[in-house]
């Protein structure tokens, strides 16, 4: 019964508006992630979407439209548009009419599985025993299923069966096999992004291998005798992923903010399967704090934790590997040689880390990996390719996002203030500006040589702050170390470099640094409360949640953010866009002007 006191006002077009100053908005909120998909997040009203993929995942994971039905009515402020309930059913139908197994296993009837929020709850230390041993299949179906290279797909009826083999784009992969296809392990992943493209998402009945079992708890002091614990959320996060141990559990994706501590997120996840785990991430950099994290938090051991880069080829029980190795080949032409680790043990985890990036190559080998336990971490699914179908499909769906200033407003993470910068282009530029091409115009309006002055006069400002200069264009930032008399990160310094430059700042011996892209990703710089932004990628709104996240760590005082942007220029519309990813997420963006001669 709709009240006009209930925190949702629900729309035609499936969009959910959640006013988060009423009543009972929490738990609405709690009941509705299950099925719709959070799009922004400002001050006062939260906006979710209801889409074909945030449905399939309600139905993988036990929904049904009357369950929905029954969410959105009971939290409605006005009366329930009918036409949108007419449409779940259809919608939700759809998942599970083509499903995918082994040969040696046909399909049985899952068990009727609790939805999300029912899962009971339980502490960390708990949940370590129980979805890692209450697996529904056992070690030897695990293996069997693995070991075959080939896979069956069965359609529920003659004409899915017939629409599927119609579709040119899975021509290549299916082969007819009576009622059914069979396919290749290696095209799994592909078939299933193809078929969710066709509006056929695939119940993939595949086992989950345990992997090899390995014992791994938190510390309770870390080992430089601070206390620890994992927050309430990250155990949320964690518990989302890992579920009962049933059908459709064991995968997906966790979003939460940088600087919310999603490495512990993915610890937690490993202290409760006990499982040889890979771990994947964007650079060594990113590498080396894994482990530093582990050996800090957990009880692993040094002996039980191995590198895999570019620079040490190792591997143990846990393996931190990069994304970069395992995407490099002798040529375009060639195999991928560094694929064979996903085969040198029985991983019972594969983690993700800023699953956005995941690059093509490993989507691809992925597809291997279907019955492996999988988690996914990131700050933001946005992807400028528009690939978020691909993350679904192989990693798994989203099972647990937050609002970055729900944190902010608890201290997890820091307060920050968005403040963007605008000045004319210097007179000798306009006429050069006018006549290029749009690239051009972009990187003439990027590199404007009014902005060293301004980052100088930003600096000055905050003698107490601990500041990230970062940009895109290496020339700039040459230039801007040179006249700042301090450290350049780029994609070309050392690894070992970078990690002493990275140190020095950490321990206060450095209060500046500029840094190229590489620092968008997976780098721990807890101390930093100011980044000044001089230049981007052409309005990413990936780019800019991963700079503002530089600064989230949380410290007893506001963080900065500064983005400056040459006036009446294309890096004014881009920049446009990258406001308003911000303000979606609830942070106040302020626009000054500055003069050229407010800079003498």
């Amino acid at each position: 019964m709709a009240n006009p006191a209930n925190p949702l006002i629900i729309q035609s077009d499936r969009t959910l508006l959640m006013d988060v100053h009423a009543e009972g908005a929490e738990e609405a909120r709690s009941a509705i992630m299950p099925f719709a998909e959070l799009v922004k997040s400002p001050e006062h009203i939260h906006t979710y979407q209801i889409t074909p993929l945030s449905l399939w995942n309600a139905a993988s994971a036990g929904l049904s439209p009357q369950d929905i039905q029954r969410v959105l009515e009971a939290y409605s402020r006005y009366p329930v548009p009918r036409n949108i309930l007419e449409g779940f059913a259809d919608t939700m139908a759809r998942y599970g009419k083509i499903k995918l197994v082994a040969p040696e296993h046909p399909p049985q009837q899952a068990p009727e599985q609790a939805p999300p929020q029912a899962v009971p709850q339980q502490t960390a230390s708990q949940a370590g025993t129980g979805p890692g041993s209450n697996s529904a299949t056992t070690p030897a179906e695990c293996s069997a299923g693995a070991q075959t290279d080939t896979l069956l797909l069965l359609c529920e009826s003659e004409p899915i069966r017939a629409e599927v083999a119609a579709a040119k784009s899975l021509a290549k992969y299916l082969i007819p096999d009576g009622p059914a296809f069979r396919l290749k392990l290696v095209d799994r992943g592909t078939v299933k992004r193809e078929l969710i493209k066709l509006g056929w998402p695939v119940q993939d009945l595949a086992p989950l291998a345990a992997g090899e079992p390995l014992e791994i708890n938190f510390r309770t002091t870390t080992s430089g005798g601070k206390p620890f614990a994992p927050r309430d959320y990250q155990v949320e996060a964690a518990r989302s992923v890992v579920g009962d141990g049933g059908p459709g559990s064991g995968f997906g994706v966790v979003v939460l903010p940088c600087g919310s501590g999603k490495t512990v997120v993915g610890m937690t996840v490993m202290t409760m399967l006990k499982t040889n785990t890979l771990i994947l991430t964007t650079n060594v950099a990113a590498v080396h704090q894994w482990i530093d994290e582990l050996l800090d938090k957990t009880d692993l051991t040094a002996e039980q934790i191995a590198e895999y880069t570019g620079d040490e080829k190792s591997v143990a029980p846990v393996t931190v590997a990069t994304y970069q190795i395992l995407t490099w080949r002798p040529n375009k032409d060639a195999d991928f040689p560094h694929f064979k680790l996903f085969r040198e043990r029985a991983w019972g985890l594969i983690i993700y880390d800023e699953v956005h990036m995941l690059p093509a190559p490993v989507f691809r080998v992925t597809a291997e990996l279907q019955a492996v336990r999988r988690l996914g971490l990131t700050a933001t699914l946005v992807r400028e390719d528009g690939a978020e179908d691909a993350v679904f499909s192989l990693v798994g769906p989203k099972r647990y996002d937050v609002p970055w200033k729900d944190l902010e407003a608890k201290g997890w993470i820091a307060e920050a203030l968005c403040t963007e910068i605008r000045l004319d282009l210097p007179e000798q530029l306009k006429i050069p500006y006018a006549v290029a091409n749009q690239r051009a115009k972009y990187r003439i309006a990027s590199e404007n040589p009014l902005k060293i002055a301004v980052v100088q006069q930003l600096i000055e400002n905050h003698p107490e702050d601990r500041i990230l200069v970062i940009g895109q264009y290496l020339s700039q930032l040459s230039e801007l170390a040179r006249i700042l008399k301090v450290p350049l990160i780029t994609g070309q310094t050392p690894h070992a470099e970078r990690e002493v430059i990275y140190h020095r700042f950490k321990q206060g011996e450095l209060r500046l640094i500029v840094v190229s892209k590489v620092a968008n990703f997976a780098i721990d710089l807890p101390d930093a409360s100011m980044a000044i932004q001089v230049s981007g990628s052409f309005g990413s709104r990936q780019e800019e949640a991963q700079r503002l996240g530089r600064i989230l760590r949380p410290k007893n005082r506001n963080s900065y953010f500064y983005t400056i942007v040459s006036r009446f220029t294309v890096e004014e519309e881009f920049a446009a866009n990258r406001q308003k990813f911000l303000a979606e997420q609830g942070y106040k963006y302020t626009i000054q002007h500055w003069t050229e001669d407010e800079l003498s």
